[in-house]
């Protein structure tokens, strides 16, 4: 297992801020809704607790959070059951393979506004299939530092090795964070198994996730044609109905600093 994963992606998120925190507080409320369909019970739904967790580390108000659970789960008119998941894919400029999550009640809105986000960008939206075969759908495991001290990598390495020995998941690597956390990842099915044995192992798990990892990267080394690409991601990053935005972008940390700055 490598102890470093070289997956060449680029995490871009923004604060939640105070003139974007309802947005941010919708999102999350519907993912909360999409996942009570299962159940209202968290402890009896991992994709509900994840939903919960993810709202609660935003700084969601425990009331909005129960009202998305009664409306998902049907306690509070079924206004939630209205939302599905969907999935959107595209090319931005320099051919860079885009993929675009959403929660939406029209899938023709929704379709209008990512097509017009990709177009007046540069970019194209793609029929279903075209650049998914790009990326691989993981678990990703957020570890947290201890004490102010980096995670040490050979006694996470052991923690892993021993996990695997027990019957428990593989982690596929892990991927160093800034001020000394950790990203482990596994396969997309072992995303509760692997959170939960590594909380059992007393390491700090402060967050996990469903993530599409990119498998081949498109660097992208033309200012103008990273500054489109850029705008594209911010754009749909923004729609209103919109849940991630994950692309298979690269470029040197000194030009994207460049266009950025």
């Amino acid at each position: 297992m490598a102890g470093h994963s070289k997956w060449a992606q680029i995490k871009r998120s923004k604060a939640v801020v105070d003139s974007k925190r309802g947005a941010v507080f919708t999102r999350l409320g519907r993912e909360i809704m999409v996942a009570a369909r299962s159940g209202a019970d968290p402890a009896g739904n991992f994709q509900l607790r994840t939903a919960i967790e993810k709202a609660k580390a935003a700084g969601v108000p425990n009331a909005n959070i129960e009202r998305a659970i009664a409306k998902g789960s049907g306690q509070g008119g079924g206004a939630g059951e209205t939302f599905e998941a969907v999935r959107y894919e595209g090319y931005g400029p320099g051919g860079v393979a885009v993929l675009v999550e959403a929660f939406t009640d029209n899938r023709n809105r929704t379709a209008a506004e990512v097509r017009l986000a990709f177009g007046k960008h540069g970019g194209n939206l793609g029929e279903t299939g075209c650049v998914g075969y790009l990326f691989e759908q993981r678990s990703v495991v957020q570890l947290a530092a201890g004490d102010g001290q980096a995670i040490d990598e050979e006694t996470l390495l052991e923690g892993l090795l021993a996990l695997e020995e027990q019957g428990g998941p593989a982690a596929l690597g892990y991927t160093p964070l800034e001020e000394g956390g950790l990203e482990v990842f596994g396969t997309f099915g072992d995303l509760e198994a692997l959170q939960d044995g590594l909380r059992h192992q007393e390491w700090t798990v402060v967050g996990w996730e469903h993530r599409w990892i990119p498998q081949t990267a498109c660097p992208l080394s033309d200012a103008e044609t990273l500054r489109a690409c850029l705008r594209m991601l911010d754009a749909l990053e923004d729609l209103e109905d919109g849940r991630s935005v994950t692309s298979n972008l690269e470029a040197d940390e000194g030009l994207l600093a460049a266009v950025m700055g």
